[in-house]
Formats: structure tokens, C-alpha cells, sequence
């Protein structure tokens, strides 16, 4: 005889999440309403996975847990982790770099609702606010395990060290005590009051609700904003950032930046053009260290750039061009900027192999384009007509030629990795 609830009913007559599919036969009792679910309650679908098997590519240990009632996929560098409708995780790829969560899998059998990563580990939040972590750098969370068993509400990163942000407004890092991992000197400025959490390769800096930003991890990289504490005590809207360096938008337009002169942290030689009227901001990190560089959107459309000059730090070249009438920014990581215009125009400037130089499409991005997308190195211009322009490294999305009959019409969305384009057709 099945056991009955307070009014008399059993699991084989309720259908508490309403998909069709009975309590007692039902894998997924918290299936969202309205989604299609299989026939154990659950909805997803199944991995297929491909490449270097030691990075992920081969998913084969794991096929049953993989063959169906998957809803995201996130990655480590050289490991995957899977969320499953009904809230559990599988994880594959390197064993010491988050492929394998065997340590920790009774707590990331249910409740998971999102997964964060650095370059090397994994970090889930369950629905009652805690954090399961495991892999290499921010893999090991046992010195803060106390503050991770409630109240998280959403976790940050950088390639070594997370940061959890609590509902009260506290922070809780933990992994690579250099690049972040270790928060001590500034926890006062942490336990409260924090709405937003930014990173770079080495530092974070947090936003928090009057308008102050607290600044952590490696000094010379963007950890360090003492030089300009005192514009940094109120009035901030957002935070951007290149590789070692950041640059914080103000209420009234201005721009205050810190941390590595050469990646962006010194704009002394723009300030006048900082000083109000900026709109928002963007950045390329270079492909070598410390080459980054920063290009502000001004409410007059104009375009005001800083940072490592070779990657698009400097665009006195284009300078007449970025004048007026920009109305969006574009980057390539490696260290380029793609200017459009409201005319459909598109100026670039910075690191000409990485997407620097357009001059060879010049003629077909002097009008049309309504977007622009970018791998590492390359840029994809996607016209109104539905056409797509190329440019940048062949070897990276640049050259498009092989396909350029596909490319001529009836394109609707552009994806890209870091080398390569997808395009929808129809």
C-alpha cells in the first residue's frame, strides 16, 4: 500500500511540477513549467563531445550520465562540467584541473542551479546558497568552507581565484592568495554593501552600493588603486577592464584608471578627454602581457583610446574618422578595435594582423553594416543585406573566401570561438 499525504493522496496520483509525469516515477520533481521532459520527468538533452580527450574531448567514461537531461555545459580550460535538469553535475576532462568532482559528488547530486569556473576549477551554487568547489586553482574552498554553506547569490573569477558575493553584500574569495585569493587586508570594505564584482588576470575590484570601489590582489596589476582612492570613494557606475589594469566610468562621464601604465592603468596623457561625456567603455587584453588597451565611447560619438599603443592604444591614424558619429565599439582580444558608425561605416585601428587593418575590405565596410563580431584575431562585419565582410588573421575567421558564396545573403546570426566563425543561414 503506497503511503498517502494529509489529504489522502500518494506520489503515483500527484503531479506536484506539473509535466506530466507522476511524483513516484518522476527523476526531475522541479521541472520548470512549460518545459518538454522526457519520460522520467526531465528535460534536456544529450553531450556529444569531440577534440583532445585529455581537455574534454573525450566524454566516454561518463556517456550514461551525459545521454540525456542536460541544460548547460560550462568549461574549466581543460574540463567540462554539465548541469542536469534535475539540478545534479558530471563533470569530465583533466582530473586535477575540474574533470573530476568525485570528492564532492554527493553534494552536486541535486540542488545545483549554476556553475562558475577559473581557468583550472569549478565553483557550483545550490539553490539554498551554498558553494561546492573542486579542481585545481579555487578548487580547495576548506578555508572559507563556513562562509559557503548559505547566502551566496552569484560567484566571480579571474584564471585563479574566485569570489563569492553574499545576499548580505559581503565577499568571500578563496584560491590564489596573490591574484586575489587572500582578501584580508581589505574584509572590513568587504563585509558589507557590495552589489558587483569585476576582475582581471591578477585583481578584482568591487563595486558597492554608495559608489566606492574596494580593490584586492596583485598591486601592480589593478590591486592596488590607492593613487586614486579618493575618486574612487563615490559616484562609480561600472568597471572595465584589460588584462593587468582597470578603468572606472563615473556618474558625471568621467574616467579614473589604475594598474599597469602600459595595459591601460595610466591615462594621464587623455585626461581632458576623460573628464565627462563618456558613455561607456571597451578593451582589448593583447595577445602578449601587459598590451592591453582601452577606447571610450563619448555621448558626442566620439572615440578617446589609451593603453598599449601597438594594440589599440593609440588611433591618432583613424583619428578624423573616430571624430563623431560612433555608435558602437568592437574588439578582437588579441589588440584591435572595430569602430561602427551610425552611417553603417566601420573604422578599425590597433594590432593590424589581429584585425587592426581593413583596408583590403575597406569598400564593402564603408556603409550597411549593422554588426560587428570578432575571434582573437579576426573581425566579421554582418551587413543589412544579410552579407558578411571578414578580416584580420586568415587562420583565425580573417579569410573567408572558401565560403564566401555562403556569406553573400541571407545570414541572420554570427557565433564565434577564439579562431573561428558559425554562421545561421535562413
Amino acid at each position: 500500500m503506497e503511503a498517502v499525504d494529509d489529504d489522502g493522496c500518494a506520489p503515483s496520483q500527484l503531479d506536484d511540477d506539473n509535466d506530466g509525469v507522476m511524483n513516484d516515477a518522476d527523476d526531475c520533481p522541479l521541472t520548470p513549467t512549460g518545459e518538454v521532459v522526457d519520460a522520467d520527468g526531465c528535460h534536456g538533452g544529450s553531450v556529444v563531445t569531440w577534440g583532445d580527450s585529455y581537455s574534454g574531448g573525450n566524454s566516454s567514461s561518463e556517456s550514461s550520465n551525459l545521454s540525456s537531461g542536460v541544460i548547460q555545459i560550462y568549461s574549466a580550460n581543460y574540463a567540462f562540467a554539465a548541469l542536469k535538469s534535475d539540478g545534479s553535475v558530471v563533470t569530465w576532462g583533466n582530473v586535477w584541473q575540474g574533470g573530476n568532482s568525485s570528492s564532492v559528488s554527493s553534494n552536486l547530486s541535486s540542488g545545483v542551479t549554476q556553475i562558475f569556473s577559473t581557468n583550472y576549477a569549478f565553483a557550483a551554487l545550490k539553490s539554498d546558497g551554498s558553494v561546492v568547489t573542486w579542481g585545481g586553482s579555487g578548487g580547495d574552498s576548506s578555508s572559507v568552507s563556513s562562509n559557503l554553506s548559505s547566502g551566496v547569490t552569484h560567484i566571480y573569477s579571474n584564471p585563479n581565484v574566485f569570489a563569492a558575493l553574499k545576499g548580505d553584500g559581503s565577499v568571500v574569495t578563496w584560491g590564489s592568495s596573490s591574484s586575489g585569493g587572500d582578501s584580508s587586508s581589505v574584509s572590513s570594505d568587504l563585509s558589507f554593501g557590495v552589489t558587483q564584482i569585476f576582475s582581471n588576470s591578477n585583481a578584482f575590484a568591487a563595486l558597492k552600493s554608495d559608489g566606492s570601489v574596494v580593490t584586492w590582489g596583485l598591486s601592480y596589476h589593478g590591486g592596488d588603486s590607492s593613487s586614486v582612492s579618493s575618486d574612487l570613494s563615490s559616484g562609480v557606475t561600472g568597471i572595465f577592464s584589460t588584462s593587468y589594469a582597470f578603468a572606472a566610468l563615473k556618474s558625471d562621464g568621467s574616467v579614473v584608471t589604475w594598474g599597469h601604465t602600459d595595459n591601460g592603468g595610466d591615462s594621464s596623457s587623455v585626461s581632458s578627454d576623460l573628464s565627462s561625456g563618456v558613455t561607456d567603455i571597451f578593451s582589448t587584453n593583447g595577445l602578449y602581457p601587459r598590451s592591453g588597451a582601452f577606447a571610450a565611447l563619448k555621448s558626442d560619438g566620439s572615440v578617446v583610446t589609451w593603453g598599449h599603443a601597438d594594440y589599440g592604444g593609440d588611433s591618432s591614424s583613424v583619428s578624423s574618422d573616430l571624430s563623431s558619429g560612433v555608435i558602437d565599439i568592437f574588439s578582437t582580444r588579441n589588440g584591435a578595435f572595430a569602430a561602427l558608425k551610425s552611417d553603417g561605416s566601420v573604422v578599425t585601428w590597433g594590432s593590424s594582423s589581429d584585425g587592426g587593418d581593413s583596408s583590403s575590405v575597406s569598400s564593402v565596410l564603408s556603409s550597411g553594416v549593422t554588426h560587428i563580431f570578432s575571434t582573437g584575431s579576426a573581425f566579421a562585419a554582418l551587413k543589412s543585406d544579410g552579407s558578411v565582410v571578414t578580416w584580420g588573421s586568415s587562420s583565425d575567421g580573417g579569410d573567408s573566401s572558401s565560403v564566401s558564396t555562403d556569406l553573400s545573403y541571407g545570414v541572420t546570426q554570427i557565433f564565434s570561438t577564439n579562431d573561428a566563425f558559425a554562421a545561421i543561414i535562413g
